[in-house]
């Protein structure tokens, strides 16, 4: 028996799930953020102990994106990426939703544009009369 059929029988923690798929680069990271409530098992929020599932539902925000992804294998050990990505399946959802949202920052940063230079004393003085105008 392959040490990956093995591994499907066997009862693998969230966190060491995780590290393993390579979302996380340490386990450390991986229960931090369950902990904060950034990974969701099955739509609700979890423990770094519970044991993951085949086909189970996670949803994992990291930074900006939020990702939903299916378990479709199970592995404790962290492997090449090839292997890693695997492990498990993100949702045609989740992948148009993330690249709708990476588009509209993409825009706003572009309509967002800097000023061309740092305000001088009269700006300044425009700018903080203008904040403090309507406290008053």
């Amino acid at each position: 028996m392959s040490k990956q059929q093995n591994s499907d029988d066997k009862k693998i923690r969230l966190d060491k799930w995780l590290w393993a798929a390579r979302f996380y680069k340490t386990r450390a990271i991986a229960k931090a953020a369950i902990e904060g409530g950034k990974v969701h098992y099955d739509g609700q929020r979890c423990k770094v102990s519970k044991t993951v599932d085949l086909n189970a539902k996670l949803t994992i925000r990291q930074g900006f994106d939020e990702k939903i992804i299916v378990i479709k294998a199970l592995s404790d050990q962290r492997r090449g990426a090839p292997e890693a990505q695997a492990l498990y399946e993100e949702t045609t959802a989740s992948i148009k939703a993330r690249m709708d949202e990476t588009q509209r920052r993409r825009i706003m940063k572009h309509a967002t544009a800097a000023p061309d230079h740092r305000p001088n004393k009269k700006e300044r003085r425009q700018i903080h009369q203008f904040k403090h105008q309507s406290e008053v």
